[in-house]
């Protein structure tokens, strides 16, 4: 499913009027109905007492319609506005005339101490408030209403998005709604599917309030949700060659657990041969805990990381595999610092670049606009800061556009790190991934992950689709684990021990996960 802008889902709503003379109350209507249908669904409306309290906009707008259809269907519901009723315009102000003809309780809130003893006998609570559309802080009565609404512990029902949650960003605008449920209208937005604003939204619902798919299956929207895609079959008759041979150059004297994640996490994700260039000094000790990987001991530095005379047979072991991953472990030496720049520049083969890796190239990002063959970077948001030279705070309000961005005057795949990672690419498009669990925010998480995404590619997978499916595979890997242990204390080596199970669960139970395990929004 895609993911608007609040100015494209503005686009579309005017495309429907004008393209499909969908009028604007048919869409106010719709929207209400969609809210109303929830609340029958998940709370029940007869005989039930709801507070619900409107801004003067749009979403406004449709609390009153949500408020109409609980009173026409035998429950009671009673309309607390937080600004003058002169205020409303166009479709909103049809809605007010119309609920104002009925035995509504419509008042405006003049201090939070009017509202208080409705808002404690009600049954559960609509906030119709802000919408998508806000952009400064709240304060004031609409902060009070919303402090209240949240330490009331009554059920809330929220329309399109939290009130408080700032649409495109996705962060608290000083203070927002802790909704049960949210109802989202035509897309989601942003705004609903990052953090912090999907933490805000409960279960999320959405409507497509009678949009044509031509409408919000545009290309113009280049961002989606990061939904599954069915794995290549194993043919019966394959060696490992088959699966695809990567070379890892990962690792250094005080850094143990990077390259022994990356390289066996490849395999353990179904990948045919892992390859680990790695200092001498540790090779023996990995090897032990990694059998299964083959090691290419290489000289060190005088701080035991990898040494830059070992570029030409990098170089030339580079040209015999299908894929490089290198930066997991590497160090901050300098002089490794140096072999990874001039290794990106000359390798000729498909290139994931981590950790370490990231920091180096970040001193000369050039090398990576200049890379003929494919580049694929995972940043945690500290090493995007560092590739962008922009501040975690800036980053925080554009995830999203920085992404988009960044992958493009890069010509370079981004994941970028954190819950619900991004995934982008050079043509624009962002996919939001929802696999994964805040147990997995623990050292060496990471380089699982790289691994995991060499996997995918190893297996058949085309590179752009590898990317997106192996942080999937990566975010599955650590839920089951969670289910199994709990989020608390999971490490990087039960995700990498899960990965087995994980591929067999995804290909057994494809339809299942993809259309039930993750479905993140449901349509009503």
């Amino acid at each position: 499913m895609k993911v608007s802008t609040v100015a494209q889902m503005g686009n579309l709503d005017m495309s429907a009027t004008e393209e499909f003379g969908i009028s604007q109350d048919l869409l106010m209507e719709n929207a209400g109905q969609a809210v109303y249908f929830v609340i029958l669904k998940e709370f029940g409306v007869k005989n039930k007492k709801f507070a619900v309290f409107c801004g003067t906009g749009n979403n406004g707008g449709d609390g009153l319609v949500v408020a109409r259809k609980i009173h026409s269907n035998g429950g009671e519901a009673k309309v607390f506005l937080l600004d003058d009723e002169a205020k409303f315009k166009g479709a909103a102000e049809k809605n007010f005339e119309i609920a104002s003809k009925m035995p509504i309780e419509i008042s405006k809130v003049s201090s939070i101490e009017s509202v208080k003893i409705a808002v404690l006998n009600s049954d559960a609570i609509v906030d119709a408030i802000f919408g998508t559309g806000l952009i400064r802080e709240v304060s004031g009565i609409y902060k009070d209403v919303i402090q209240l609404i949240n330490e009331s512990k009554k059920t809330v029902f929220s329309v399109d998005i939290p009130s408080g949650i700032n649409g495109d960003t996705a962060e608290v605008m000083g203070i927002a709604v802790k909704a049960n449920y949210t109802i989202t209208f035509g897309l989601p937005k942003i705004g609903n599917m990052l953090y912090p604003g999907y933490d805000h939204c409960g279960k999320l619902y959405v409507s497509h309030i009678s949009f044509p798919p031509s409408l919000y299956n545009a290309d113009s929207i280049r961002v989606e949700i990061n939904n599954p895609i069915e794995l290549p079959k194993r043919s019966k008759d394959a060696h490992k060659g088959d699966f695809g041979e990567v070379l890892f150059i990962a690792g250094a004297s005080s850094y143990l657990g990077a390259p022994y994640f990356s390289a066996l996490s490849f395999l353990k994700a179904g990948g045919g041969y892992s390859r680990l260039a790695t200092p001498v000094s540790i090779s023996s000790f990995l090897a032990n805990k990694g059998s299964e990987i083959v090691f290419v001991p290489q000289k060190e530095t005088l701080s035991g990381s990898i040494a830059l005379e070992n570029k030409d047979n990098l170089l030339e072991l580079s040209e015999r595999v299908d894929m490089v991953v290198m930066g997991p472990g590497l160090s901050l030496n300098g002089e490794t610092q140096e072999l990874v720049r001039q290794l990106a520049q000359e390798i000729k083969k498909p290139l994931l670049i981590d950790g370490d890796g990231i920091t180096a190239i970040s001193k000369d990002i050039e090398i990576i606009k200049n890379r003929k063959t494919e580049t694929i970077l995972t940043p945690h948001m500290g090493e995007m800061s560092r590739m962008t030279k922009m501040e975690i705070s800036e980053l925080n309000k554009n995830k999203i556009g920085v992404s988009q961005r960044t992958a493009k005057e890069l010509n370079a795949m981004i994941v970028l790190k954190g819950a619900h990672s991004l995934i982008g690419y050079p043509d624009g498009e962002i996919f939001i991934n929802t696999s994964g669990n805040p147990g997995m925010a623990t050292a060496g998480s990471g380089d699982v992950l790289t691994g995991t995404i060499a996997a995918m590619f190893g297996l058949g997978l085309s590179l752009r689709e590898a990317v997106r499916i192996g942080v999937f595979m990566h975010g599955f890997s650590g839920d089951l684990a969670a289910k199994d242990k709990g989020e608390d204390g999971i490490t990087a080596q039960d995700i990498l021990d899960y990965l087995p199970t994980t591929l067999k669960r995804y290909r057994e139970d494809f339809d299942e996960i993809s259309e039930n395990l993750y479905e993140s929004i449901f349509i009503v």
